[in-house]
């Protein structure tokens, strides 16, 4: 059964050795009700060394960011190593393969997308963006570092903004993080 609790918007962007995480704080329950306005779907995990930002359904995001924590305990905090390990973990568990949820994660080199079926893929371009509005996000990502000399911070919060101009599932409530 799906959740009723979605919507959101995560945008990653690496730009001049900084990598910054955005997402917007809204939780919709069902289709047309803004159940929280100011959550945070962007934090630190491993030390403050590693940044995750998580969309899809609320309670199966959290399951996926923590199990990520774990295999990057478990692998001292290699990145690439713990999302692997993950993905691998995820086609094989079949609880996890249930899991509706999709992650942005980065360190200081790396920028990784986590997807619902359990894949790894490091973005094309140094920008990427989940959830409801991240298309939207992902536009505008992409011309503002085509067209601007904006840092990553900049880039990844105009695009969040710029989506919840038009996304109804994305709003203004913006968390930024840099590693």
């Amino acid at each position: 059964m799906e959740s009723m609790f979605k919507g959101t918007t995560i945008c990653g962007v690496k730009r001049d050795g900084q990598i910054a995480i955005a997402g917007d704080g809204q939780v919709t329950l069902s289709e047309s009700v803004i159940f929280k306005s100011n959550a945070h779907k962007v934090k630190r995990i491993y030390n403050d060394e590693v940044v995750v930002g998580f969309a899809g359904s609320v309670s199966d995001a959290f399951s996926l960011c923590e199990r990520f924590e774990n295999m990057l305990n478990k692998f001292s905090g290699n990145l690439m190593r713990s999302a692997v390990e993950l993905a691998g973990t995820w086609r094989e568990d079949k609880a996890s393969r249930q899991l509706n949820a999709m992650m942005i994660v980065a360190n200081k080199e790396m920028l990784l997308i986590l997807s619902g079926t359990g894949e790894v893929i490091e973005p094309d371009d140094n920008v990427c963006a989940i959830g409801s509005g991240g298309n939207y996000a992902l536009a505008a990502a992409k011309a503002l570092m085509q067209n601007t000399t904006l840092s990553a911070k900049e880039i990844a919060e105009k695009a969040l903004q710029i989506a919840g101009q038009i996304c109804v599932y994305t709003n203004d409530h913006i968390t930024v993080e840099e590693v």
